[in-house]
């Protein structure tokens, strides 16, 4: 059942995926065709600043999920229902909190920005930007929790889908025409709102959930360790765009916004991948499966690194050029950036690389053991961020954003191995350093291709062509060598998930 629902989880998840990326480019392209880069900067700025008060919820999410773990196991339904209805209590409260968050930016944030936009302009968006976070906290973070939890998570990927193609047509039919801005967002915005609603109704109907009957004094454990936890990947996501929005222009946050829709979109195919993977490994760890859980994790690890390999070195040469077919004809910023482009590749090569050991651990429940290495990672990307802002603009925050990386993927690498597989550490590592050889070696290579210039979508792809075959032969040759017995119990684990599917 295990490698049934995780199969579904990916394959759902990769379609999300590729849809998210289609609305990624579609929407902003629209918005800054339509409106300008400053609107498009200040729409990326206000959705960062609103994406602070998930701080409020202290990682109170992935600690519900890793307490979830061992009930859903057991099937103790006195207990599941019990964490959801606590788990529910305090979200409705994050909720609550969130419009008063709201009501603050009204006050604050057009202080911030420069002020091309008068204040009613920018309170309006905040208000309409901030309709579908609050419904999530509201409606469906519980449940969405839940789902995942029992490793359903393909059932929120096809909500998502849905509302995803909806909100596209909404925004394309908007946009033709004629509407404004406000008419936009806020149509999109409504549309995302399905999304907790029909979550929420999935599971009281499938499951016959009723958390009247359960107690909201539940005693979650480790939930205050998990605050350094949830504060890491907030700074993570948000820094960069906050110290652009502070210490540079509307425009400069553009910049960052269209590269990072590229960017985005290669995590979401890699998090596709390991969708529900964590729940998997969970399961196993809530059971003491010890064997099973290295065994299986040392083919994700295989299967998971070469598809980032392959992905991410593939954007690194195309990123940049990618960039300048997309925004040709736009004017009023420069999207010509290469170093920022390599730049902000690696500083998220480097987050993917630790993403099996970093689910893994948080799926343990290693909430308090690794709380440190969350606040060293928090504060040298915001301090080495603001240092070198003003130095290198851009590039300076994305180097911050690299630093800190690496220090929390080499925390997690180590902690995972030592306390959670039991294994030498040199068994990731090894494997890490193949990860390097075999960028280095795919950008060297990719230097000899007859790549045609770069003026238009087809002959960009032409060149992605090339360049992923390339990197794609580089990838199986280097793992054939090195890994050629795991490569064998891969094919046969693939072979019997086709035969338990046909039967």
């Amino acid at each position: 059942m295990r490698s049934k629902n995780a199969i579904y989880n990916i394959i759902t998840n990769l379609l999300l995926q590729l849809v998210t990326i289609v609305y990624g480019f579609i929407v902003p392209k629209i918005i800054i065709s339509k409106f300008g880069s400053d609107v498009n900067g200040l729409i990326s700025s206000i959705t960062q600043f609103l994406a602070y008060i998930v701080l409020l919820e202290s990682g109170f999410g992935p600690v519900v999920k890793a307490t979830l773990y061992k009930p859903i196991a057991n099937k103790d339904e006195k207990a599941i229902t019990n964490i959801l209805k606590t788990s529910e209590k305090f979200f409705r409260r994050i909720a609550l909190i969130f419009v008063l968050y709201i009501v603050v930016l009204f006050f604050v944030y057009p202080l911030i920005i420069d002020r091309a936009f008068d204040s009613i302009f920018t309170i309006t968006l905040i208000a309409i930007i901030g309709i579908s976070t609050f419904a999530e906290y509201f409606f469906g973070m519980t449940y969405r929790l839940y789902l995942q939890a029992k490793q359903k998570t393909y059932i929120t990927s096809i909500i998502q889908i849905v509302t995803y193609i909806l909100s596209i047509i909404a925004v394309i039919a908007l946009a033709i025409s004629g509407a404004n801005i406000f008419i936009i967002k806020l149509i999109s915005g409504l549309i995302f709102v399905l999304r907790p609603v029909l979550q929420n109704l999935y599971v009281k109907k499938k499951y016959s959930i009723n958390l009247k009957e359960g107690s909201s004094n539940y005693n979650i454990k480790q939930k205050w360790d998990g605050l350094a936890q949830h504060i890491a990947a907030v700074i993570h996501g948000n820094t960069d765009i906050t110290v652009l929005t502070v210490f540079c222009s509307l425009s400069e946050v553009s910049v960052y916004s269209v590269f990072y829709l590229v960017i985005s979109g290669i995590k979401r195919i890699i998090q596709a991948f390991s969708s529900g993977i964590d729940a998997s490994f969970g399961d196993m760890i809530a059971k003491k499966e010890h064997d099973i859980l290295n065994k299986k994790f040392t083919v994700y690890e295989i299967l998971y690194f070469a598809v980032t390999v392959i992905l991410f070195a593939c954007t690194m040469v195309l990123i940049t050029p990618f960039v300048n077919v997309f925004m040709m004809g736009i004017t009023d910023a420069d999207y010509n950036r290469p170093l920022f482009g390599i730049l902000i590749v690696i500083s998220e090569f480097v987050w993917a690389i630790r993403s099996p050991y970093s689910s893994t651990t948080l799926a343990a429940g290693h909430f308090k053991e690794t709380r440190k290495g969350a606040w060293i990672e928090c504060l040298s990307n915001i301090i080495i961020s603001v240092v070198l802002v003003n130095w290198l603009g851009i590039v300076g925050v994305a180097i911050g954003t690299i630093v800190a990386m690496t220090i929390r993927t080499a925390e997690f690498v180590y902690h995972t191995n030592k306390y959670i597989l039991h294994r030498s550490m040199w068994e990731s590592v090894k494997k890490i350093l193949l990860v390097v050889v075999e960028t280095l070696a795919i950008v060297f290579l990719c230097n000899f291709l007859p790549y045609r210039e770069n003026t238009d979508y087809l002959n960009w792809g032409i060149n992605a062509l090339m360049t992923f075959l390339v990197a794609s032969v580089v990838v199986l040759g280097f793992n054939v060598v090195f890994f050629r017995k795991e490569l064998s119990e891969i094919k046969s684990l693939f072979a019997s998930l086709l035969h338990h599917k046909k039967n």
